[in-house]
């Protein structure tokens, strides 16, 4: 299962020479391997393998096998005799964010969070982004998730294993919707860490975008060190750049120059629907879970008023 740390004489021809790579599977297989574990278990009729597998990018025949069968716990803890989507969806969470929490008591913490999700969300439905939100809430995790906001990854693009430049920017501006959010309505003074995860994926996307894939002012040029690392802190160890140090402050300077730009476009997006934004935030407040279908007929109401 590592080649990469055995010794290149056993590599040679005649040896252990044939590599057979096993990658993960696509939306099919995914089904498919489903539907294998599936025979064993009493699932609904409204319970859906194809939008599961939609959900579940990423995810190895062993994830599958262990979501389903979170999906038969829970129906068990739920004293139901057939596995319903709530119970997929429950087991779903619990394998990728953790156990629920308790739902917030402080109503300014709750608002605060609420702003932060309902931010992501409506940027995502004014920019060409692919990924689609599935779902909104405010009940906590035990992962330290106050809230969160779930989107169901584009699966042309994952299988085509290609991203473009629009794409990426994309995702950073949607990332920064929270922190958008923040400033418009609680200013300057009153934004909090809350997006520090958010943050912290701007800022690896954004350097990618500089260093690995030349989308900067820096050029058709790959910085990044390409080779694998076998053991652990080597490189903290030994740490060589194969650029000059003025190239390294463009690097950051590119990189905060694109983080920048993208929040100042989720800044300009969020201001105009200020109005959708305060809505959907009380909806949320009071439901604590705002589903795909119910997020748009609020989206598509509020700009058929505005536009009338």
């Amino acid at each position: 299962n590592r080649p990469d740390v055995l010794d290149s004489a056993l590599m040679r021809p005649g040896r252990f020479d044939r590599k057979i790579e096993v990658n993960l599977p696509d939306r099919r297989g995914r089904c498919d391997i489903l539907a294998v574990h599936a025979r064993t278990k009493p699932l609904s009729e409204n319970v859906s393998l194809s939008d599961l597998a939609l959900k579940t990018p990423g995810f190895s025949g062993a994830d599958l096998e262990n979501l389903l069968n979170e999906s038969a716990i829970q129906a068990a803890r739920d004293n139901k005799k057939f596995i319903d989507n709530k119970q997929v969806d429950a087991a779903f969470e619990r394998i990728t964010l953790g156990l629920s929490s308790k739902s917030l008591q402080d109503n300014s913490k709750k608002r605060l969070i609420a702003y932060q999700q309902v931010g992501h969300a409506i940027v995502s439905t004014l920019i060409p982004f692919t990924d689609k939100v599935d779902k909104i809430t405010l009940i906590p995790r035990s992962s330290g998730l106050g809230g969160y906001t779930r989107f169901i990854p584009d699966q042309e693009t994952l299988d085509s294993g290609l991203i473009s430049k629009g794409d990426l920017y994309a995702k950073l501006i949607v990332a920064l919707g929270g922190r958008a959010a923040e400033l418009i309505v609680f200013g300057k003074g009153e934004i909090t860490q809350g997006t520090t995860s958010h943050l912290e994926n701007v800022y690896l996307i954004a350097r990618q975008m500089v260093m690995n894939f030349g989308f900067s002012k820096l050029g058709p040029v790959s910085l990044g060190d390409s080779s694998n690392e076998v053991f652990l802190g080597k490189s903290l160890i030994n740490k060589r750049y194969n650029y000059a140090e003025s190239t390294s402050m463009h690097i950051d300077g590119e990189v905060r120059k694109i983080a920048k730009n993208a929040l100042q476009i989720a800044i300009n997006l969020l201001s105009e629907r200020r109005k959708e934004m305060d809505l959907l935030v009380e909806i949320l407040i009071q439901e604590e879970t705002i589903d795909s279908k119910r997020f748009m007929e609020v989206h598509v109401h509020v700009h058929v008023c505005v536009h009338v």
